[in-house]
């Protein structure tokens, strides 16, 4: 048995979407790298221990910095499959949404990087990044309905 998946409209704007998760992943790698350097902390330490941490206001940036970092790659797979699933049915509101999250994870980043964690929760955070998962979740979950009741 074979099916075959034609591509909707609009799928280049899932494209799109999905690419900014590259540009956002890189801009991350340079903020790691810039506190890395500032604090001293060497390869291949991943992190600055919890004394280092509380003797320098740098170190504890670069924790910041290098957690954000971890969680984004610790998300983006589940963004991936959802997006690519919710952008055969509906790409418009699949790049819209990974395009809310990619957006609310900067400022998600620019929060964490001050050094003090409880500020990267913020309105921005709030307003597109929660919402963006819940609609690629609820959105991918139906599609995949559609595919499956339709016999795809």
């Amino acid at each position: 048995m074979t099916t075959t998946i034609t591509i909707p409209t609009g799928f280049s704007y899932v494209a799109a979407a999905l690419l900014s998760t590259v540009f956002l992943l890189g801009s991350q790698i340079v903020v790691v790298s810039t506190h890395r350097r500032r604090a001293g902390i060497a390869y291949p330490q991943l992190y600055a221990d919890k004394a280092e941490a509380a003797a320098s206001p740098a170190a504890l940036k670069f924790n910041c910095a290098q957690r954000v970092h971890q969680n984004t790659l610790e998300y983006l797979p589940g963004l991936y499959v959802m997006t690519l699933i919710l952008g055969l049915k509906q790409p418009t509101l699949a790049a819209s949404a990974l395009g809310m999250w990619v957006l609310g994870r900067v400022a998600y980043g620019v929060g964490y990087v001050t050094g003090d964690p409880e500020r990267r929760n913020n309105i921005v955070t709030v307003l597109f990044a929660t919402p963006s998962i819940l609609t690629l979740l609820g959105g991918a979950t139906y599609s995949v309905y559609q595919l499956v009741t339709e016999g795809a």
